[in-house]
């Protein structure tokens, strides 16, 4: 069986939806520059490409990944349309994967993209009535302990009360989470992985973009400390905007190949993926299911938590690395190095990617090694990959 290797991993600046540089800026826009990019980092002819998996959210049920193959010239590419909530870029990623192995395909481009701040609002008719009302997919059944439109209490509060996490354990891994960001912005760590995208912003002008703009500087406890929690009326409650991701617009992709492919083309690997995991859990545990999807996805590599040297485990509510960290034993110090979603964003569909790319050059950066993407996802699901970035 081949291996599956990344030879290519590059993403945009992530946008603060709605209100940042991306608000008018559609998701095929997104798409197409790390396409583009995708193409231009391998050098392969686009005739060389066998498929695009597109991981895309909320945005109206289209194939992104087909249209953006068009334009991008590679009319020969089918394009996949894929959804796993929260966990759909690193799914993209699996899925490429997974083809490769099998020997059906030598070359795949993965990635997702999330444009919030252009989504179309979706109406559905009242039953019983010829009114129609805007409409949004549950992720599960509704219920009052896990409701389906509230993950501040169905993956942050129950996370919390779970794994018993305080409210200043909340702000404290936020806080890091934005002066770690920041850091990696301003030491030039993103370089490689950016890829500037020229936009029009909501005020007419033309901007490159092409640096993160949601984390916050000059964040402190105290300032974490101060905001409201998201429902004063809930005792205890501890979630509050300052601990939770944001809402986010980016775009990121990577060429996944056949070791052979990639040696028989002149391309450097980047990564080995080695394995992955996806499980389900009930609603009410959403927020701890990258504790049973990482030891599953070690398993399968032969690994254990020992083992990773690196680990990106999204920050939808900062209760999340830290829940997993308890349970599972991780130096929290080896996790999110380069900030997460508290302070990076959560580009929903993007997201999985984007924590593939930033993982392998992280790892470069430390002479290689084990690394491992996880997150949970809307319904109760949870992702693990697990890539290996050879010593340099």
């Amino acid at each position: 069986m081949p291996d599956a290797v990344i030879v290519s991993a590059c993403r945009t600046a992530i946008g603060t939806a709605r209100k940042g540089t991306l608000a008018e800026t559609d998701a095929t826009v997104l798409a197409r520059a790390v396409i583009d990019e995708s193409v231009q980092r391998t050098g392969l002819a686009p005739k060389e490409f066998d498929d695009l998996v597109l991981a895309e959210s909320l945005y109206g049920g289209g194939v992104i990944a087909r249209y953006v193959a068009l334009e991008a010239g590679l009319e020969n590419v089918a394009g996949l349309a894929l959804n796993r909530h929260c966990a759909a870029g690193l799914a993209a990623v699996e899925t490429a994967a997974a083809s490769i192995m099998a020997g059906q395909d030598s070359a795949v481009i993965a990635g997702g993209v999330q444009s919030s701040s252009t989504s179309p609002v979706e109406k559905k008719r009242i039953v019983g009535t010829t009114d129609w009302a805007d409409w949004m997919s549950p992720s599960h059944p509704d219920s009052p302990e896990a409701p389906a439109f509230d993950m501040s209490i169905t993956v942050g509060w129950n996370t919390a009360k779970i794994a018993d996490i305080s409210r200043e354990e909340q702000d404290a891994w936020a806080l890091r989470s934005h002066e770690r960001a920041i850091a990696a912005i301003d030491e030039g760590r993103f370089a490689k992985e950016i890829v500037p995208i020229k936009v029009t912003t909501s005020d007419g002008a033309a901007v490159v973009f092409e640096v993160d703009e949601h984390p916050r500087r000059g964040s402190s406890m105290e300032k974490l400390a101060s905001l409201k929690v998201l429902h004063p009326e809930i005792p205890g409650f501890s979630v509050t905007a300052g601990n939770a991701s944001g809402i986010n617009d980016a775009a990121a992709a990577v060429v996944i190949t056949s070791d052979g492919f990639a040696s028989g083309h002149g391309l450097t690997p980047l990564a080995t993926v080695r394995s992955w995991a996806n499980i389900g859990v009930t609603p009410y545990e959403n927020g701890i299911a990258p504790t049973v999807a990482i030891p599953k996805a070690l398993s399968r590599a032969g690994l254990t938590v020992a083992d990773v040297d690196l680990w990106e485990i999204n920050e939808a509510f900062a209760v999340v690395p830290i829940a997993a960290c308890k349970i599972l034993g991780i130096d929290p110090e080896l996790v999110n190095i380069s900030g997460s979603g508290c302070s990076l964003g959560h580009p929903i569909a993007a997201t999985g990617a984007r924590m593939v790319t930033t993982l392998i050059y992280d790892l470069q950066r430390r002479g290689g090694g084990i690394g491992v993407a996880s997150m949970c996802a809307g319904g109760g699901m949870g992702a693990a990959l697990v890539i290996e970035v050879a010593p340099a």
